[in-house]
């Protein structure tokens, strides 16, 4: 199989585009080697398109909201429209569901909304796993960097494996729609924190962030998939000893 996988050196996309190599013919496409979803001329002959390339990230999306309007949702709509007929897995995310809350909410909601007929927006919850942002929670967790926790949030932390394996099990079936792509376990950070023992600051989290991204696994499970990687299990295994 062909597959076009936009977001190729990201955090997800590279450890995805390795899995993949092994089995099909997969066309790494990312701004980091030149290739702007906004500008490039897509490449023929595709028969699946991954479309994790994108901006993300709620605090910056509200510093520059344009930019995550312009990469986010028109640069998708460029790729819907080259790929009308090809089937399309894209990466969405679990704030969609609240897209008044943020920027970055909006326009991954607003992808959602555009018009292709084979299309499965993935909304992935927190992914954790090696190659993650530094200034996520678990890298920082791993790092013991942690200045404050919002104590109001509950996050459904999954592996990068899981999410993988997740994206696969959406490739070969024919579903279309909305999949939500999370553990379906939410973690209250304060549990977190208390059973690492780490202490920190108490801060309230804002309007602008969804309190709970819990998952809704049921559609994945129908097709077999769960959850293999446990969180506290890989915090234990990766952390930093002092």
């Amino acid at each position: 199989m062909n597959i076009l996988l936009t977001g190729s050196d990201g955090f997800i996309g590279s450890q995805l585009f390795h899995h993949l190599k092994e089995e099909h013919n997969v066309i790494g496409f990312d701004i980091k080697n030149g290739h702007d979803i906004l500008q490039t001329e897509f490449p023929k002959d595709i028969d699946l398109v991954i479309h994790l390339a994108g901006l993300s990230g709620v605090r910056d999306s509200l510093d520059k909201p344009t930019d995550y309007w312009k990469t986010n949702v028109i640069g998708t709509q460029r790729l819907f429209e080259h790929y009308r007929d090809v089937r399309m897995l894209y990466a969405s995310s679990s704030t969609a569901y609240e897209p008044w809350k943020n920027p970055y909410a909006m326009s991954k909601y607003s992808m959602e909304q555009l018009n292709h007929d084979n299309a499965v927006a993935m909304r992935f919850t927190t992914v954790y796993g090696p190659g993650a942002r530094e200034n996520m929670l678990i890298p920082k967790i791993l790092r013991n960097d942690i200045q404050y926790i919002n104590i109001n949030h509950i996050r459904d932390f999954i592996h990068v494996n899981d999410v993988i394996s997740a994206v696969e099990i959406m490739m070969n079936n024919s579903f279309k729609g909305m999949v939500d792509v999370g553990t379906g376990t939410g973690n209250k950070l304060v549990d977190i924190m208390d059973y690492l023992k780490i202490d920190y600051k108490s801060v309230i989290g804002g309007e602008t962030e969804r309190l709970d991204n819990t998952a809704d696994t049921s559609i994945l499970n129908k097709f077999g998939w769960r959850a293999k990687i446990n969180l506290y299990d890989y915090i234990e295994q990766n952390k930093v000893v002092n």
